[in-house]
């Protein structure tokens, strides 16, 4: 069995993303030292520019230092992780951040269907991709683990100030969503400091905020899911917008010469094959790019068309044909940059 992780590498002049390159710098002269520090389960960068000081550079990771405090799974003393060890026993008393989180997540549940599902931690953990423990589960394990998969079953009471999960063995898992959540807790903190220009990279999700110094927009590429170390597909011009890419190359194990990805299909058990190879969200939210980028990686081009439309977002399907799909605000401005690509 082969076991792959994804590898994020931050420099002064740009940063290396999971499905994302940015391609230029923001601003000519010398800017400050960026930031890297592991934390959320992944490395993240932060870069001010020149308006950066230690005493912000430090509110912002103790800001992500206190999300993964609150929202890991991994974390014993965090608040998911005492809702999942009361599942079936008891409402387990939550921050409004936690219940804000959740009510998000199960929006997006909704208007999926159940694609993307807040309630998914028990099939995350028997497949365990990105782990020590990765391997292909019997169908018995997947089918009882889809029996505790359902956010529908969710609780969650403000006015107790309380989620539940209702069955024993339920887990909630907001890999999906948190880190987006994050990304926009630091633009509220850079925005009240003044901030005219910052690029957060929380493992994968970019954030381009403000614009850069000469008022052009921030260049950002999407990587080739085929050959992510080469060069990007598809480049975009943005500012104040969040981008977030998954992809069948982020998080993976090969066994027997298949390649079983991160992203699981809600209603098989089995990661999703559906010729999708990358799906990217341009969105000022990235709490909305993180949880669409996903549910448009499991709709697919059709269905994952019609609910950006809902969502009024844009966003972007490069398939295993090489063919490319993409809402048409961000298809009329984006460049296609390798000719072996195609846009439909």
């Amino acid at each position: 069995m082969k076991i792959r992780h994804s590898i994020l590498k931050s420099v002064l002049t740009g940063t290396g993303f999971a499905g994302l390159l940015l391609l230029v710098t923001a601003c000519n002269r010398t800017p400050l030292p960026a930031r890297t520090e592991l934390c959320m389960g992944t490395v993240c960068t932060v870069n001010l520019y020149r308006a950066g000081t230690e005493e912000l550079y430090n509110s912002l990771f103790q800001r992500l230092n206190d999300i993964e405090a609150v929202f890991s799974v991994n974390l014993p003393g965090s608040e998911i992780s005492a809702v999942n060890r009361n599942a079936g026993i008891a409402p387990v008393a939550v921050s409004d951040e936690v219940r804000t989180v959740l009510k998000e997540a199960c929006k997006y549940a909704e208007a999926t269907g159940g694609a993307f599902d807040p309630t998914v931690g028990p099939l995350v953990d028997l497949w365990g991709i990105g782990g020590d423990a990765s391997r292909i589960p019997d169908q018995a394990e997947i089918d009882a683990a889809l029996d505790l998969v359902d956010y529908r079953l969710l609780h969650i009471d403000d006015e107790a100030g309380t989620v539940f999960l209702p069955v024993t063995g339920m887990k909630l898992d907001l890999g999906g969503i948190v880190k987006g959540y994050a990304a926009d807790e630091l633009v509220e903190i850079v925005t009240a400091a003044g901030i005219k220009t910052a690029l957060f990279d929380l493992g994968g999700n970019i954030y381009a905020f403000g614009v850069k110094e000469d008022g052009s927009p921030w260049r950002v590429g999407i990587k080739n899911p085929q050959n992510p170390a080469g060069q990007p597909v598809i480049r975009l011009e943005i500012d104040n917008m969040s981008v977030v890419t998954s992809g069948v190359y982020e998080r993976y194990f090969e066994q027997d010469g298949i390649r079983y990805h991160h992203i699981l299909d809600t209603t098989t058990g089995y990661p999703v094959w559906n010729h999708v190879m990358s799906a990217t969200i341009i969105s000022p939210s990235s709490l909305q790019a993180d949880a669409l980028s996903t549910s448009l990686f499991m709709l697919g081009p059709d269905a994952g068309m019609e609910l950006l439309s809902r969502f009024q977002t844009e966003g972007i399907i490069i398939r295993d044909d090489n063919t490319v799909t993409a809402t048409p605000g961000i298809a009329a401005t984006m460049a296609l940059l390798d000719s072996s690509f195609t846009l439909q």
